[in-house]
């Protein structure tokens, strides 16, 4: 008789206990298999999430930064444009000074439009240069310039000093043009104070009746 086997009865029914224990030791081993498996796939579950929320995590990140390259190239272009246009308008003044109307006209669109400074001075390109091929130039020096640009249209607004008039405005709009900045209009008026505006536009008054 094995020391491990005995064999006992539960109400009538011979039971081997040796076949119990036999049993509850696999039913044992299979649960703690179960449970490994379990735990397995628990932590696969918890690692898929822990990267998909690293991935939802990055991905904004990631976006950001494309949208600071996007910005900072678009701020790039159009810094590069404002110096070219504001090359245009320091040209456009070196060239009036100097009256060399070739490269002065060039500055501007063929379509460009040029206002000055008397009510009557609306003038296209002919018109323009028939009245300034004559004459030995004009100079307005630079003292504070301001520049918006919109796409492929830069509005401009520039305070001058003039050695004739004194404090001169000049104001306008450049529009590329086969990739070059051109002068599509150009506006030159002189500021009037506050304090004498009645004093001026009285007598600019009296001017016109007569």
């Amino acid at each position: 008789m094995l020391k491990d086997t005995h064999v006992f009865a539960v109400k009538g029914t011979t039971v081997n206990r040796a076949a119990i224990m036999s049993r509850a030791t696999n039913v044992s081993r299979a649960t703690r298999v179960n449970r490994a498996s379990l735990g397995l796939l628990l932590s696969a579950l918890m690692l898929g999430g822990l990267n998909a929320s690293a991935k939802a995590q990055d991905s904004p990140t990631q976006s950001a930064q494309t949208q600071d390259t996007q910005v900072q190239s678009a701020q790039t272009t159009s810094s590069s444009d404002q110096q070219a246009a504001a090359q245009v308008l320091d040209l456009l003044n070196q060239y009036s000074s100097d009256a060399d109307w070739d490269k002065y006209f060039a500055l501007y669109r063929k379509d460009g439009i040029f206002i000055g400074t008397d009510a009557s001075e609306r003038w296209g390109m002919a018109e323009f240069e028939h009245y300034s091929r004559p004459t030995k130039g004009w100079r307005y020096d630079l003292t504070e310039r301001h520049l918006i640009q919109h796409g492929d249209v830069i509005l401009f607004d520039e305070l001058l000093n003039s050695p004739a008039y004194g404090v001169s405005r000049g104001t306008g709009t450049l529009i590329k043009t086969d990739g070059n900045w051109k002068i599509a209009q150009y506006h030159l008026s002189f500021p009037i104070p506050n304090e004498i505006a009645k004093q001026i536009t009285t007598e600019i008054k009296a001017a016109n009746k007569q």
